[in-house]
């Protein structure tokens, strides 16, 4: 991903906020629902060095993206095992969903800017990105959560099956693009359209 270069520098100071806030919401809701084991494993926090994975983070600086340490659960803790691990998974892009329409309320009020639409862009794209149900990703245990109990038994025995695709997909170029980034890339088109100042290419 590659951005105007004035927009380099908001554009990482506001990754790695977003995946701070995503993966916090993700060990908050699950404390909330009864499970201690984010808050034991020092992730109910949002200190960047409790969330950050090293080659994620470096991966922000060579890339353009990145990810952060999955958050530990142990969905026994919760009452309703399936509905309560399908929340927790939503907590994260949600909450970079609510970070981007804050961005917007904002933007709304002080018109155009170029040092916050990259904050609402990046929340946007790292909500959306997750919500892609494949493993290990937050939507694939969102549609576990949403299934019939028969079919996410057999949704949840495709986790590695999907994770293997999910790395395909990742990788394996089609007419020079993978078909994530083709899929982001349609997401970044119809946002280019909001904030014509950023310029993104995959």
């Amino acid at each position: 991903m590659f951005l105007n270069t004035a927009l380099i520098i908001p554009y990482i100071l506001f990754f790695i906020p977003a995946l701070i806030i995503h993966e916090f919401s993700h060990a908050y809701i699950a404390d909330k629902l009864g499970d201690p084991t984010p808050k034991a494993m020092g992730r109910l926090t949002i200190n960047p060095f409790a969330h950050l994975d090293l080659v994620g983070t470096l991966a922000i600086f060579l890339i353009g993206f990145g990810w952060a340490k999955p958050v530990p659960i142990n969905p026994y803790n919760f009452k309703n095992i399936r509905r309560d691990t399908a929340l927790v998974s939503l907590a994260g892009p949600a909450a970079n969903f609510a970070l981007a329409i804050l961005g917007l309320i904002i933007l709304y009020f002080i018109g155009n800017n170029w040092f916050l639409e990259p904050f609402i862009l990046i929340n946007i794209v790292l909500g959306t990105f997750n919500l892609i149900p494949l493993g290990p990703l937050d939507g694939f245990k969102i549609v576990s959560g949403i299934l019939p109990t028969k079919m996410a038994i057999q949704w949840e025995e495709s986790s590695k099956l999907t994770y293997i695709l999910l790395i395909i997909l990742l990788i394996l170029p089609i007419n020079g693009q993978t078909v994530i980034s083709m899929y982001l890339q349609i997401i970044l088109d119809l946002l280019s359209k909001l904030f014509p100042a950023i310029l993104i290419s995959f």
